[in-house]
């Protein structure tokens, strides 16, 4: 039991270290000067793939954008829970067959509810 826990403690130690390593070096570098620190307009600009920005960017954005990326992101975890299925349909017989549907049913009842409710248009 100790040794579970040994490797569970492994892991988070790991995993608050991995992060906070380069953190602190970053840190420790900008402290003891060794890291260059020459401020410029052109470098504090945002980059927008080598063009001149225009505007401010805190700009509201329409809902539509949101809705559309949240359908895509449900019909995209659809399509990953629905792989697995299909990898070892043969072994899972008839009661995960009907499982699918049913679910599929579901994701289909939902996608015709945006279709009327027109949240798939852009305009």
């Amino acid at each position: 039991m100790i040794e579970q826990f040994g490797r569970a403690g492994f892991l988070l130690i790991f995993a608050i270290a991995f992060p906070l390593i380069p953190i602190a070096a970053s840190v420790a570098l900008g402290v003891f000067r060794i890291r260059p620190r020459k401020p410029d307009p052109i470098k504090s600009s945002v980059y927008e793939c080598g063009m001149v920005p225009v505007g401010d960017a805190l700009v509201r954005y329409n809902v539509r954008y949101y809705l559309f990326a949240l359908l895509f992101v449900v019909f995209d975890v659809e399509a990953v829970f629905l792989y697995p299925w299909a990898v070892a349909y043969r072994a899972l017989g008839v009661y995960a067959f009907v499982e699918a549907l049913i679910f599929i049913a579901i994701l289909f009842v939902g996608y015709v509810y945006a279709w009327r409710k027109r949240a798939m248009e852009w305009i």
